[in-house]
């Protein structure tokens, strides 16, 4: 009997060492789920277009300051309560800053580490995606736009490239990382029964480049009268949607205004010559963002694992994944009755499938290495007990969660379209409603909308002027 009590009692200090370092850090519900399921109210709310219900879903704190900010800011949004909207993502902001910041581990997270090798890497502190931090600006800058502070708005565009770029360093960092834990442990996992499944994203820039935070900074420095900075947005943006034509138009646009004879060559042999903006009409341009972008799914597989001396094991582990299923469709726009057709600016699902594909050798290494500590410590602690590997067992199966967190609330994707209108007050039509915006001689009028279900949120913003 009395091993079998020693074995309950050392399965009870690990539960518990697992809980409180869980507590610690984000919630003990990250230890027996993961976060799609939990989320999986508010997701589903977005999709149906029900903001306020997506609002009162949210937790106070489910995934850590910085994914939690950010849903609840997009959400916010989503549902005109801009104030909270700007309030979250600035601790979102806040709290990356202090992430990207810590120059050592500090205690709590060299704890949190070895409690989810143990358990989960749901228990871990959260690292936003690059393309989810580029989003954190973009959105911190439309909220500006909301209160007219054009300027606040450019700071933010500014930022989301230097954070981006600190971003992909920090990525290639814990790679490199975890490649070498790999070898250390001395295991050889068959990685490519696994990674066949996340096939890289065809078009490369598209799916690391967000065209809509491009093509917003572009038109915000051309409209605030800094054409060499707008320029050189819009020639980036160029390269990542070159068949849209508010892009391909802001291109032609300030490298006429520029005297960039060569570049204006080139652009009007592939686009066609410039067109000014005729006189006594102004422009309007429409980002229309649609849907929700995917939440990860969770898969299980049983590979091979070869040790260090040779042998090999079979170790069942739980992985995310994003799953094929085709996204709502949405009809078209109407300007002043007639329909309008948009181009895409970015694939937000792109984005966030690419991301998973670059994370997944870092992934599946930390998911093999946790499965073989967990199955290591069942054998050392139980063996040839009966209770004791059932104890283990079950306490294994529970705790082996994917990491599915991510930002959730995102649109699938957005397009942009555009028009010269004449001077005067002209009429959006979408999902049934009609929204009223007005257009001023040589100025830019910025409508923006995003829908979701049967749902719009929708403004409208004087940007200034651009010929």
């Amino acid at each position: 009997m009395q091993p079998v009590n020693k074995s309950i009692r050392f399965c009870l200090i690990v539960m518990s060492s697992a809980v409180i370092t869980a507590c610690s850090s984000l919630s003990a519900g990250n230890l027996f789920s993961h976060y799609t399921a939990q989320n999986k109210s508010v997701h589903q709310a977005l999709q149906a277009g029900d903001y306020v219900t997506a609002q009162e879903k949210l937790p106070d704190y489910r995934a850590g300051d910085i994914l939690d900010n950010m849903e609840k800011g997009r959400v916010n949004f989503l549902a005109s309560t801009y104030p909270a909207s700007k309030a979250s993502f600035e601790l979102s902001d806040r709290a990356v800053r202090e992430w990207q910041d810590q120059a050592l581990i500090s205690v709590s997270d060299t704890a949190t580490s070895v409690g989810a090798l143990a358990v989960n890497d749901n228990i871990t502190n959260y690292e936003p995606a690059d393309y989810e931090l580029g989003f954190l600006h973009l959105y911190l800058g439309l909220n500006y736009i909301q209160i007219n502070s054009l300027e606040g708005a450019l700071v933010e565009m500014r930022r989301a490239n230097q954070v981006q770029e600190r971003a992909k360093q920090q990525r290639e960092s814990d790679l490199k990382s975890a490649e070498a834990d790999l070898k250390k442990s001395g295991l050889s996992p068959n990685l490519g029964s696994v990674l066949s499944r996340y096939p890289d994203a065809g078009d490369k820039l598209k799916a690391v480049q967000n065209g809509y935070l491009l093509y917003l900074s572009a038109l915000l420095y051309e409209t605030q009268g800094d054409p060499n900075s707008a320029y050189v947005d819009y020639r980036r943006a160029l390269a990542v949607a070159p068949d849209n034509r508010q892009v391909i138009d802001g291109a032609l646009r300030v490298a006429t205004l520029l005297g960039m004879r060569q570049d204006l060559e080139l652009l009007t042999k592939q686009y066609g010559p410039y067109q000014p903006l005729p006189k006594g009409e102004g422009r309007v341009i429409i980002l229309d963002e649609r849907g929700v972008v995917k939440a990860m799914d969770d898969w299980r597989i049983t590979i091979p694992v070869r040790d260090s001396r040779g042998d090999v094991g079979f170790y069942s582990v739980a992985l995310p994944y994003y799953n094929n299923n085709a996204g709502q469709r949405f009809g078209a726009l109407q300007l002043d009755g007639k329909g309008l057709v948009g181009d895409e600016l970015v694939d937000v699902n792109l984005m966030a499938s690419n991301q998973l594909t670059e994370q997944m050798p870092k992934i599946l290494v930390r998911q093999v290495l946790r499965t073989v500590t967990k199955d290591r410590l069942r054998k050392e602690t139980a063996s040839g007990n009966d209770v004791g590997n059932a104890l283990f067992n079950v306490f294994n199966t529970l705790t082996e969660q994917p990491d599915t967190r991510s930002w959730q609330s995102l649109p699938a994707e957005v397009y942009s379209s555009g028009a010269t209108l004449e001077v005067g007050t002209h009429q959006l039509t979408v999902a049934g409603k009609s929204h009223e915006f007005s257009v001023r001689e040589g100025e830019t009028t910025l409508v923006w909308l995003s829908r979701q279900g049967s749902n719009v949120t929708i403004w409208h913003k004087q940007l200034g002027a651009i010929q």
